[in-house]
């Protein structure tokens, strides 16, 4: 690969959160290019990179050959983490995909509730289903940023399982631990608001919803 291979804002937020020294999965990878960026910079001296299927699995094989990266990061044919053992990986992360998937391949791994894993989840489509999924199995967010690419904008909430079932209010599932008083969060939860208030159409509880999120993003 020539050059430096740069990350767009979303996956450069997800890279963020990877630990330090840690081994990563990334679920989905596509073309590979959070793997070998990881790898790349130092942050991380090995990755696995995987995906359903075959053919985004072949272009992340070649933007590993590329890269001069193929003893350092494994290419494996997946679904979710099923072919993902336990002690492979430390740091797990699921992104472009839409939150009621993510949230899925969470449920289905057998190791989602080992306290040493971190998952970084980026959903494409309704993060409030991923959000309210981990309250209810004992998940917590560490940290939650939100980012703007292609003009969209995007979160990436970093999570553990710490066994804390939260019966939270439902505004936490469309705010989760985001600032109201940072410009691009408030620009994600409008997305919300939006969206909410295209669904009070056919149901009005969805307004009252959209009501409390709007209060508490503010006036500015």
């Amino acid at each position: 690969m020539s050059g430096e291979l740069q990350l767009d804002k979303r996956l450069r937020l997800c890279a963020e959160f990877v630990r330090r020294g840690s081994i990563p999965a990334d679920i989905g990878t596509d073309h590979a290019y959070l793997p070998v960026w990881l790898c790349r910079s130092g942050i991380c001296p090995s990755a696995i990179a995987s995906d359903i299927n075959p053919d985004p699995l072949s272009r992340g094989r070649q933007t590993v050959e590329n890269a001069g990266l193929s003893d350092k990061i494994e290419l494996r044919l997946s679904d979710g983490l099923r072919e993902i053992k336990e002690n492979e990986a430390d740091d797990i992360i699921i992104a472009g995909m839409g939150g009621e998937t993510i949230a899925k391949i969470i449920g289905d791994c057998p190791y989602a509730k080992n306290r040493g894993k971190r998952f970084i989840l980026q959903p494409m489509t309704r993060s409030e289903v991923l959000t309210e999924y981990l309250c209810e199995n004992g998940f917590s967010i560490i940290a939650q940023d939100c980012c703007v690419a292609s003009n969209k904008c995007y979160t990436v909430m970093c999570v553990n399982f710490t066994g804390d079932i939260k019966n939270t209010d439902e505004l936490f599932y469309y705010t989760g631990i985001l600032n109201p008083e940072n410009e691009t969060h408030r620009r994600f939860m409008q997305g919300h608001i939006e969206r909410l208030r295209k669904k009070a159409k056919g149901d009005a509880r969805f307004d009252a919803l959209a009501d409390r999120l709007e209060e508490y993003c503010g006036d500015r």
